[in-house]
């Protein structure tokens, strides 16, 4: 069976992390490359986490490239939510030894989009500053990618949308917040672009048994024990178990299309400064629609046990 060729394009990041965990050893994906971002933490941060994480699995192979230092347009926003002084819950992993790509991840995403024409889906689980980069670039690669699956947006679905919003204006999700622009240069692509937003990807449902906590605790996979110190890290914060698998739920649709189900839906992001700053507001309407508005397909319901068995099982593989 052929496995799905995947740019994962993060910001690392606890849940980020547990993302390319997912990547790196489900044998249904072929993992070319991890591309890294201004988001969670800068850039230099980033890319330094995901090359430990890389280590922390023995899968020094996966390149690792550096991409955007900051938001196209605008200055690099603060997160309002910690991942800890190391950007990893701290877990107080050793300093990675593998060296970085030499490409910056911009040109990485385009030069292997143009080897495997329709054959790359980007992963998206941070702000789609790179993405963006390489359309305004390269708007050449546009046709040529299969499609891009982002955790992304907050559609009003249901109340997890709003009150778990992450980014730093009331309705907004953090990777469209801190770099609207790019986003909107995406979303208006034409790519096929899947969109899991915070209304499935911080759904309440979204929490491990004691039982699964314990398992992580007890195994001898150091990725295991790490998603156990994570969750109890957030916890500590008074945060749910949620926010150390949030982008882990785009890896798990690429493995299994099952898990999500999506709808058409018409979408408009705004770049206007002020409390709606971010946010996707999707036309709904039956009458008066703007049909004018790009079309992409949001995330509107997920099998949440079905997914933390896989995470869990992918943990402990």
């Amino acid at each position: 069976m052929d496995r799905k060729k995947v740019i994962l394009d993060c910001d690392p990041g606890m849940d980020d992390s547990m993302a390319i965990v997912m990547a790196a050893k489900s044998d249904k994906i072929d993992l070319l490359a991890v591309t890294t971002v201004n988001g969670n933490y800068p850039a230099v941060v980033t890319a330094k986490n995901a090359r430990k994480i890389l280590e922390l699995i023995d899968r020094r192979d996966i390149p690792v490239a550096m991409g955007m230092s900051e938001p196209m347009v605008r200055p690099v926003a603060k997160d309002p939510f910690t991942h800890g002084t190391d950007g990893l819950a701290n877990a107080n992993l050793p300093e990675p030894t593998m060296e970085l790509e030499q490409r910056h991840a911009v040109n990485l995403i385009i030069d292997t989009i143009k080897k495997y024409p329709h054959e790359v889906t980007l992963i998206c689980t941070a702000p789609l500053s790179n993405i963006g980069m390489a359309f305004k670039m390269a708007p050449e690669i546009k046709p040529l990618v299969k499609e891009i699956i982002a955790i992304s947006g907050a559609f009003g679905l249901n109340q997890a949308s709003f009150l778990n919003a992450t980014g730093d204006t009331p309705q907004s999700e953090w990777n469209v917040y801190v770099d609207p622009e790019a986003s909107k240069i995406v979303y208006e692509s034409g790519v096929p672009f899947k969109a899991i937003g915070l209304d499935i990807a911080t759904y309440f449902n979204v929490d491990f048994t004691d039982n699964d906590v314990s398992l992580f605790e007890s195994s001898e996979k150091k990725e295991a024990n790490f998603i156990a110190n994570a969750i109890n890290f957030v916890k500590g914060n008074g945060y749910g178990a949620y926010c150390t698998c949030i982008d882990c739920m785009a890896v798990a649709y690429a493995i299994d299309e099952n898990l999500v189900r999506f709808k058409k839906a018409l979408v408009s992001v705004i770049t206007d400064d002020g409390p709606c700053l971010g946010m996707t507001v999707r036309d709904g309407r039956h009458h008066h629609i703007w049909k004018n508005l790009p079309e992409i397909d949001i995330a509107v319901d997920a099998d949440y046990r079905g997914f933390l068995n896989m995470l869990r099982d992918l943990l402990l593989k």
